[in-house]
């Protein structure tokens, strides 16, 4: 997997398993921030109309994005 991402030219954000004999290093930093854009498709996912995409313009399908980002992140 590390070698085809490699060969995309991007660089990999894997963390290795904390077992493993020989630690493969990987910047925290970007997968933090990786990690926080999986995180917050899957809260999109919680509304059937993005998972499903109902929507067959884009225009319609990116507003609602827009919308449900604001009320996911809503205090």
């Amino acid at each position: 997997m590390r070698a085809l991402i490699a060969g995309m030219g991007a660089e990999a954000v894997i963390p290795s398993n904390r077992t493993r004999k020989i630690i493969i290093p990987h910047d925290a930093g970007l997968y933090k921030h990786r990690n926080r854009i999986e995180r917050c498709f899957n809260r999109l996912k919680h509304f059937r109309r993005f998972a499903t995409r109902y929507d067959r313009r884009t225009v319609h399908f990116t507003g609602f994005v827009h919308l449900a980002a604001a009320l996911i992140w809503l205090p």
